[in-house]
């Protein structure tokens, strides 16, 4: 997922590179503190995490202005930083959309799984229309960090380690089997919902903090 370098330009593995590390280190940290029964304020078991305070959740709001301020010094700008805060709204909104209509009780219609899931995917692709460069950043970042979650969630669902990565969601009437159940929870959650949450709260982050700290070099440069 490399991008050339040109001139200025900056490569995607290389600005990628320590956050992604960063990012794993604390993921293993995660996992340790929950197999060790640390405090659950910051190793929290509990479905979804519990909102702990170690986790990697959050890390888009520092990385997202980290990838933006960094592309557009190098000259790899949004063509518009508020069009693209714009396109991100938007895109969160549609993404939210999709996870009530393919997953919410009150929604019931034949195939509404994949129109919700191609809601969520189309949210973050709206980004492209404003600041291609850094939603190719993000998505590259989002699996980087995303890809060891879904390996950890497969063995800690096989062995039933009693961490957040494995225990099931409250009142849970999904598939009983456990590739169906890795599958709902922990696959595609991790390879398609959280991607499109980084691209879009790294974006909004990032299109905030760079009109702040760039301003004039924020343009993209003419083709």
């Amino acid at each position: 997922m490399s991008q050339s370098a040109s001139g200025s330009k900056l490569s995607i593995g290389g600005l990628i590179l320590v956050p992604a590390l960063i990012t794993l280190a604390i993921t293993l940290m995660r996992l340790a503190g929950e197999l060790e029964h640390l405090s659950p304020r910051f190793f929290s078991a509990a479905p979804g995490g519990g909102g702990a305070i170690i986790g990697i959740s959050w890390l888009p709001f520092v990385f997202g202005p980290y990838f933006a301020v960094k592309l557009a010094r190098s000259g790899q700008g949004a063509s518009g930083v508020w069009k693209t805060f714009g396109l991100s709204l938007l895109g969160l909104a549609i993404m939210v959309a999709g996870g009530f209509v393919g997953f919410a009780p009150q929604f019931k219609f034949q195939g509404r799984e994949i129109v919700g899931v191609l809601l969520m995917v189309l949210g973050p692709i709206l980004v492209t229309l404003g600041w291609p460069a850094l939603f190719k950043v993000l998505v590259a970042y989002g699996y980087a960090a995303r890809i060891p979650v879904a390996i950890v969630m497969f063995f800690a669902m096989r062995g039933h380690w009693g961490t957040h990565y494995d225990v099931l969601p409250p009142n849970y009437s999904g598939p009983t089997s456990f590739i169906g159940q890795y599958m709902l929870i922990a696959f595609l959650p991790q390879m398609v919902i959280w991607i499109a949450f980084t691209v879009l709260v790294g974006t909004l982050a990032g299109t905030l903090v760079t009109a702040l700290v760039v301003r004039d070099k924020t343009a993209a440069p003419a083709a």
